[in-house]
């Protein structure tokens, strides 16, 4: 995923990106993410999704954990998570036992220092290219959008006739200038978190989105090519493959803090508690998840190459779940056990994502 807007870049003639894709030359581009769009899922449907089907393409893979903060992250910045910070849907705050919310954000948590590299929207305008990104108004400057979209222009949409108008307005704008327009569309996962991806509702939303690219095809102007991606997969889960890690006698002795999601627990520990933390987790959930100490998943590579500044805020353990379990904590999070479709882990179901060009 990280080599997705290096490649289109490089395709677009800007200076100093390698184009790894193949990708044809173009005078612009449009990047279309469908958050919540997953490789195997995809696949599974080919009658809600024909046009789709018709683009050339391949699976690539999303970083760890797959979810959309990180993955969106990694997308805009050419970085793993190692490096850019943003290691989940929900980290430590460094120096804290408080989870910051990558969604939400946290009002004393300043993006910029969180996050310090610039994003390829921003080097894009300094190597010749106009960057501009087509998102839901209320993500206009969100900290999550400072750190992996900044630099770009942006453009407040919340419907799919508003997308498609808007990414045609930005490129006409640019007329003449290389260009590229990054595009957001998030009701397929709203969908598979609440009806799961095997769903009648999951079906027909694809089909909703199948449309709404070929629409946005007709309507680009002629030397526009446009990118498909998603930022995850998805797997359902039922009442059986919950699991209550509140109630796991033992489970929580020496934790300080749990983050990350149903499907990538990040256990933060007390002091000194991190190998009995994970041993015990191990017992617990074998089968079901893999349990890695910190350092054991950063030797594994999980974040690819981790900075000193972002250790602190993966998780002292991480609990990465197989088959369809998910790890649920009520008190925190009474929502997770309503929903159907969940991600962050690292089956291919979750991490292999379309990369489909047209």
């Amino acid at each position: 995923m990280p080599d997705l807007v290096p490649s289109l870049l490089a395709a677009l003639g800007a200076p100093g990106h390698t184009d790894v894709l193949g990708l044809p030359e173009r005078d612009a581009y449009c990047l279309l993410l469908v958050d919540g769009l997953g490789w195997q899922a995809l696949r599974g449907a080919p009658a809600s999704a024909p046009f789709l089907m018709s683009l050339p393409g391949r699976a690539v893979t999303a970083p760890v954990p797959s979810t959309t903060a990180t993955s969106i992250t990694s997308l805009g910045t050419g970085l793993p998570p190692g490096r850019h910070g943003v290691v989940g849907y929900t980290s430590r705050i460094p120096g804290r036992t408080a989870l910051l919310n990558a969604l939400d954000w946290d009002p004393t948590v300043d993006p910029e220092r969180y996050q310090p590299y610039p994003t390829l929207f921003a080097r894009a305008g300094l190597e010749g290219v106009t960057a501009s990104v087509v998102s839901r108004r209320a993500f206009a400057r969100s900290g999550l959008t400072r750190v992996s979209l900044s630099g770009a222009r942006y453009t407040g949409a919340d419907t799919a006739g508003e997308r498609i108008a808007a990414v045609v307005g930005a490129l006409e704008r640019s007329a003449g200038r290389p260009s590229l327009v990054y595009a957001y569309e998030s009701d397929l996962d709203t969908t598979g978190h609440r009806h799961g991806v095997a769903s009648d509702a999951w079906r027909h939303q694809l089909r909703a989105v199948d449309v709404l690219v070929e629409q946005l095809v007709d309507a680009l102007p002629p030397g526009c090519g446009l990118m498909v991606t998603g930022d995850h997969g998805m797997v359902d889960a039922g009442p059986d493959d919950q699991v209550d890690v509140e109630s796991v006698p033992g489970l929580l002795d020496g934790v300080a803090l749990i983050g990350g999601e149903p499907r990538f627990r990040q256990v933060y520990t007390r002091l000194g508690a991190e190998s009995d933390v994970a041993a015990r987790w191990s017992r617990a959930l074998a089968g079901r998840a893999v349990v890695r100490t910190r350092d054991q998943a950063v030797e594994d590579g999980w974040f690819g190459s981790v900075e000193q500044r972002v250790r602190e805020r993966i998780g002292d353990v991480l609990v990465a779940c197989t088959g369809r379990t998910v790890l649920l904590v009520p008190s925190v999070w009474p929502r997770e056990a309503r929903m159907r479709g969940h991600h962050g882990s690292l089956t291919s179901a979750e991490m292999l994502v379309p990369c489909l060009v047209g």
